[in-house]
């Protein structure tokens, strides 16, 4: 079996070459680059399973490289960060980041939140229904598309594992507790928030007006679930 291959973006040397040999003592593959032009290149050349992307770049910031990356891609991208407030967090959630880790991280845990995405992006437990069709929507499953009156959205691992586990189970309110569980990992409790980001994200893709949506409604209160009602939009 083929090692997953990770694309690490860092400047700082040290950095790179400690969790560079660190993750191949994993059994990952890993590719580096110290800037956002080398890493542009990489990906014009090569298809990453993930990237470990350094929020501070020189030439240019990771939020920039991870708007560029997400206008071609949805490979998961987890996001390195030495700031530590809630917007910059937040942020890299809006701009299309599946996660997060604040420096300095161990080692250890950015392993698990990296096969944790990794996971997320196989899709091997949804085993449900193979698609569903709601108004215009239709989720496919086993192919991992989305398609909003026969026009392809496209999704990030954690966006589309949110909408699976909504759609597949209409009108059942979920907490944010729950969806962050069911999509990022109990490992995770405490990030309840972000899932907000998330919604709002897949509202501004799937939704004809993301203030008035169709699909995923808000049970003030309580958390948010998948609109059980008959569309014919």
């Amino acid at each position: 079996m083929s090692l997953k291959k990770i694309l690490f973006i860092e400047d700082e040397q040290k950095i790179l070459i400690l969790v560079k040999k660190y993750l191949e003592q994993e059994r990952f593959e890993v590719l580096t680059a110290d800037s956002g032009d080398k890493a542009r290149e990489l990906l014009k050349n090569t298809e990453p399973d993930l990237v470990l992307l350094d929020l501070m770049l020189p030439e240019m910031n990771g939020l920039d490289l991870c708007r560029e990356i997400r206008k071609t891609s949805n490979v998961p991208i987890i996001m390195l960060t030495a700031k530590a407030q809630e917007t910059d967090k937040i942020l890299g959630l809006e701009i299309g980041a599946d996660d997060y880790i604040t420096k300095p991280f161990s080692l250890a845990e950015l392993t698990a939140r990296i096969r944790a995405a990794l996971r997320r992006s196989d899709f091997g437990s949804l085993e449900k229904e193979e698609s569903i069709v709601r108004g215009g929507l239709l989720i496919n499953f086993d192919r991992y598309q989305v398609k909003v009156k026969g026009k392809d959205i496209p999704l990030t691992a954690t966006e589309f594992k949110i909408l699976a586990l909504l759609s597949q189970n209409p009108g059942r309110v979920y907490s944010r507790l729950q969806i962050l569980n069911a999509a990022l990992g109990e490992s995770y409790g405490g990030y309840e928030r972000s899932i907000d980001t998330h919604i709002s994200n897949l509202r501004h893709k799937i939704e004809k007006n993301a203030a008035d949506p169709e699909y995923i409604m808000t049970v003030y209160g309580l958390g948010y679930k998948f609109n059980a009602a008959e569309l014919n939009t």
